[in-house]
């Protein structure tokens, strides 16, 4: 089955290329009466676009959403939710010079291994830009994990060797790396301006955070919640790297060291006294806080000339020019959100006939 749909209840299926007509998205699945405004997709679309600052792509994209199908009344229906986000600010034109020539570190040669053709103008579907369908879809998610009580942000925890040091909330929208420790930020951004100067970019890490998640989210065997979390961040382009909770760091602890004491919560509730297993054990939400980590490779779009092939395997050279990102963390964190939000939306929904309670 092609692989444009995320999601068993609720699910969100994406559409559009870079440099096409427009992108968009359809929400199957979501609970009838949600209230749901326009204003609340917009206001997570203005944080993933393109021409926020100068640690970006100076595309410029004012990624307007209209909503098609699905609210009436400033509710959702219960039927599919359909949203669409015009291009404006698309230059194919860039891309022709270079059409036949592989791109280091893109998808070009892979989607012609696969479908023995493509769409070049700025790698099509499998641009960054498709995730304006993942931010819309999971802005309406966002708003049904709420109702529980849920609560998801994300951040620039680390650019190359830079990692904030201090993990300030109210710090994260203050500067355009979106980074929580103030003085690490403005290093950040001096390390990205450096890099754009030196026609080069940069990776790094984001830490995306749920609190609030009940207990007993997630399906064993196969559909684990950290299985489906994995996917889904996975599934975002760039993404090298996911871990949870102590992630890799667990190979270097013994079980005296990893474990989490199970305690009595003051609000009654049972929990753990620490957090190293990141909110999920044996595929399942333990209702603390939820912790996932996405290693970002550098964007692979850099104006320095480059080794490649053309589409004979001929050797030849490649720059690439046009408007790209020298890093894509300050817009992969709302991504990331998104995402985690979608999974727990879906999950949601499922724990709902995980079992039968006579009572109710």
């Amino acid at each position: 089955m092609p692989g444009n749909s995320f999601g068993h209840t609720f699910r969100l299926t994406t559409w559009g290329e870079s440099h096409g007509p427009g992108v968009g998205c359809t929400v199957d699945g979501c609970p009838a009466g949600l209230p749901v405004s326009i204003e609340d997709i917009q206001h997570e679309l203005d944080r993933r676009r393109v021409g926020q600052s100068r640690v970006t792509s100076a595309r410029q994209e004012r990624d307007q959403v209209q909503i098609l199908s699905g609210l009436f009344e400033g509710r959702t229906t219960g039927t599919p939710i359909s949203m669409l986000v015009f291009n404006t600010d698309a230059k194919p034109g860039h891309y022709e010079a270079i059409k036949d020539r592989y791109r280091p570190g893109h998808a070009d040669y892979t989607w012609d291994a696969k479908y023995g053709f493509r769409d070049w103008r700025g790698g099509g579907r499998s641009s960054a830009r498709e995730t304006i369908g993942r931010v819309a879809g999971g802005a309406i998610a966002k708003l049904l994990v709420a109702t529980v009580g849920v609560r998801i942000f994300a951040y620039t925890l680390a650019l190359g060797d830079l990692r904030a040091q201090v993990i300030d909330e109210d710090e994260i929208e203050r500067n355009i790396m979106r980074c929580p420790d103030a003085t690490v930020a403005v290093q950040m951004v001096e390390r990205v301006e450096a890099a754009r100067r030196s026609r080069d970019s940069l990776g790094g890490i984001v830490e995306v955070r749920a609190r609030g998640v009940p207990p007993g989210l997630g399906e064993p065997v196969f559909d684990k919640l950290q299985a489906d979390i994995g996917k889904a961040m996975f599934s975002i382009p760039a993404i090298k790297g996911v871990e949870m909770g102590e992630g890799f760091d667990v190979a270097q602890m013994q079980g005296s060291q990893n474990n989490d004491p199970f305690v009595q919560h003051p609000d009654g509730r049972i929990g753990t006294s620490s957090n190293h297993h990141g909110g999920i054990l044996g595929g399942i939400s333990t209702g603390e806080e939820i912790i996932v980590r996405l290693a970002a490779k550098p964007p692979a779009s850099i104006a320095q000339e480059q080794q490649t092939v053309d589409q004979q395997g001929t050797p030849t050279s490649i720059e690439i020019h046009g408007r790209h990102d020298p890093t894509v963390l300050p817009r992969l964190v709302p991504v990331a959100e998104a995402m985690l939000a979608l999974v727990l939306a879906d999950h949601l929904l499922r724990q709902r006939v995980a079992r039968l309670n006579l009572a109710e």
